[in-house]
């Protein structure tokens, strides 16, 4: 993540299965409700990895995997600092 002249700073975007997702509630158990871009609301799960390194809370924006095989549940693999969140929503990628 490199820092140009303008401020702007190169982001980690979706790839094709996934999808930005704002977190709405905390349900506990490594489990949180989202809201996510394509308009549909998911239990999303944070993996082993990022529990005890990168805190989640609520409104915060990140990247989630949907299921292929249960539509309704999600993994989250990506957490994005409320700076870099702001410039998504400046250039347009959220809302």
């Amino acid at each position: 993540m490199t820092a140009n002249e303008g401020g702007r700073k190169d982001l980690r975007m979706p790839d094709e299965d996934e999808v930005f997702a704002v977190v709405e509630n905390m349900l506990g158990a490594n489990r949180v409700k989202v809201r996510c871009a394509d308009g549909q609301e998911r239990t999303a799960r944070i993996p082993g990895r990022m529990q005890k390194r990168i805190w989640i809370r609520e409104g915060d924006v990140v990247l989630v995997e949907p299921w292929d095989w249960q539509d309704e549940k999600a993994d989250i693999v990506w957490r994005y600092e409320k700076a870099d969140a702001d410039q998504l929503r400046e250039e347009g990628h959220i809302e």
